[in-house]
C-alpha cells in the first residue's frame, strides 16, 4: 500500500488526524514559548558578567584564580547586591581608562562609596572563600581560598582529614624546597 488509507480500520482512526492534533499541539506550545525566546537571546550581558567579574578580579588580585569559583562568587555577589553588576562595570571602566595591569595602577582613582566597597568585597570574597564572614554562610572556596595560598607549601589547610581537604590518606602533602641559610 502506497498511501496511509487502510481498508481494515475505520477512517476515525486515521493517522492523518493524529498528525494534525500533534502538530497543532506543538504549534501552540511553540507560540506559548515564543515570548521567552527573545528575552533569553537579548540578555547577553548576563552571559558577559562572569567574564567581566573574572577580568576585574584578576586586576584586583595578583593570584591565579579558579574560574569555577569565580563564576559562583559572581553569581552570589550579584544576587546579594542588585547594583553589583553596575559597580563591576564601573570599576572595569576605571581600570581600562588607566590601562591597569595590577590593582595599584587604578585603585587610587576609585572613589569612596559603592565602587570602593564593591572592590573590597570582591577581594574579601576571594581571600575568605565566603561572601560575608558570618556563621552559617555559604562557603564558595575552602581549599581554594586565597588566605591559604601564601603558606600552602609549609602548612596544610585546616581540616579533619589527615592531609588536607578531601585528602583522606595517611601521608601529608610534601613540603616545598626548604631554603639553605
Amino acid at each position: 500500500m502506497s498511501h496511509s488509507y487502510r481498508d481494515d480500520a475505520p477512517e476515525d482512526f486515521s493517522l492523518f488526524r493524529r498528525k494534525i492534533l500533534i502538530g497543532g499541539g506543538l504549534l501552540l506550545g511553540g507560540l506559548a514559548a515564543a515570548p521567552n525566546v527573545p528575552t533569553v537571546a537579548a540578555n547577553t550581558s548576563a552571559t558577559d558578567f562572569p567574564s567581566q567579574f573574572l577580568e576585574l578580579s584578576s586586576l584586583l588580585i595578583a593570584h591565579r584564580l579558579d574560574h569555577d569559583v569565580g563564576f559562583r562568587l559572581a553569581a552570589a555577589l550579584r544576587m546579594k547586591d542588585p547594583a553589583f553588576a553596575a559597580n563591576v562595570v564601573g570599576l572595569t571602566e576605571i581600570a581600562k581608562k588607566r590601562n591597569a595591569k595590577i590593582v595599584e595602577d587604578f585603585f587610587a582613582d576609585v572613589p569612596d562609596g559603592p565602587l570602593k566597597e564593591t572592590a573590597l568585597r570582591i577581594i574579601s570574597a576571594w581571600y575568605l572563600g565566603v561572601i560575608v564572614d558570618e556563621p552559617d554562610t555559604e562557603v564558595f572556596a575552602y581549599e581554594l581560598a586565597l588566605m591559604y595560598q601564601p603558606t600552602i607549601d609549609v602548612m596544610t589547610i585546616p581540616s579533619y582529614a589527615i592531609s588536607g581537604p578531601n585528602g583522606w590518606t595517611s601521608e601529608g602533602r610534601p613540603l616545598g624546597d626548604v631554603p639553605d641559610f
